[in-house]
């Protein structure tokens, strides 16, 4: 006996997964000497050791295969009050640098000013997953900032948000 198939619908999955809070951040790259990058709620750690990280990115983004090309992105982890980098950054087609400050990282990947965390990595794998590609990056160098007074920057159920004043213990 077979179970039936359950169709599940994009608009009722999205709103599902957007009850998970998640960091914002920017992948970037450098590709003959122009920068290029793109908003990306999907990161993750994936090994300490070696150092693994990955993302998730639409198989037709536009930003994507100059990073695949360069071999190396920087992942800019944005702080609370960068929505305007990651709304800029999430457009297609915009010149998303403009009026952005930067500063090459030690593999020659962009690094946005103001952000939390920068981590600078290799391209490690990539993999096919539906409609998306799942990169891992092998992190090269990176760069912890005492930011204690500083939020990250959160999106939950559609919106940028922030964590609620708290003491730690």
């Amino acid at each position: 006996m077979s179970l039936p198939s359950t169709a599940i619908e994009p608009m009722h999955f999205r709103q599902a997964l957007g009850h998970f809070a998640s960091g914002i951040t920017v992948i970037t790259s450098l590709v003959d000497g122009e920068p290029l990058g793109f908003t990306c709620q999907s990161f993750y750690s994936v090994s300490m050791s070696p150092p693994l990280v990955s993302f998730s990115v639409m198989a037709s983004s536009a930003s994507y295969p100059g990073i695949r090309q360069a071999g190396r992105f920087a992942v800019n982890i944005l702080a609370g009050e960068q929505v305007g980098i990651s709304n800029t950054f999430a457009r297609r087609g915009a010149d998303k640098w403009q009026g952005v400050h930067w500063q090459p990282s030690p593999l020659g990947n962009p690094l946005i000013a103001g952000c939390l965390h920068w981590l600078d990595c290799e391209v490690h794998a990539e993999h096919v997953a539906g409609d998306h590609l799942i990169v891992v990056g092998e992190v090269k160098a990176l760069n912890v900032q005492d930011t204690a007074a500083t939020q990250p920057l959160l999106y939950f159920k559609g919106h940028y948000c922030n964590l609620a004043a708290h003491s730690v213990a």
